[in-house]
């Protein structure tokens, strides 16, 4: 076993990138205060083909710094857009015909490993602040929540991690997933 040169890895350029077909979800981040954890998100949802980011309130944008270190160029990418207020986003999303779904712990939830989505709909994941969640109103607006289980002391995972695991499960459910080897 060796590992993979960058030249082996044969990835597409950002413009073969844009055009290319996008896994149907949208991830909204409510007032996410860490540019680092943005930045990362930025990647994973390069890394799947997500369709676009929507930053909400205090969220950093680029071309933040911080957000530029660890997206490691994705932000040129994925497609993003802003928003003031995460209500205000939520509803736009619905309006246009998306399930969007908080990634939160709640009283009626869905746990990630049950969630089954459905091939004819268009999803949005609400993931929220890293200490406060997602902000009551936004979740109030929501057409459900996907917890991700846990089994240690801890309450809650960190953003990014959140993002990246529920963004793995939505593309392994979706067959969304790339193998091109």
């Amino acid at each position: 076993m060796e590992k993979l040169s960058l030249d082996a890895l044969n990835r597409i350029s950002v413009e073969a990138f844009r055009e290319q077909k996008k896994m149907p979800l949208v991830l909204v981040l409510d007032n996410v205060r860490s540019a680092l954890n943005v930045g990362s998100i930025f990647r994973t949802a390069d890394a799947f083909a997500v369709e676009r980011i929507i930053l909400c309130g205090i969220t950093a944008r680029p071309p933040h710094r911080e957000i530029l270190k660890t997206a490691l160029g994705s932000t040129d990418s994925v497609a993003w857009e802003y928003f003031e207020d995460t209500p205000t986003a939520v509803s736009a999303l619905k309006t246009a015909g998306y399930k969007v779904l908080a990634v939160e712990q709640t009283t009626h939830k869905t746990w990630l490993q049950d969630f089954h989505p459905d091939d004819r709909e268009q999803y949005a994941l609400l993931l929220g602040n890293e200490v406060e969640g997602v902000g009551e109103q936004a979740l109030a607006l929501c057409d459900g929540a996907i917890e991700i289980p846990q089994s240690g002391t801890k309450h809650s995972l960190n953003v990014a991690v959140a993002a990246g695991i529920a963004v793995w499960e939505f593309a392994r459910k979706t067959g969304h997933t790339s193998n091109k080897s």
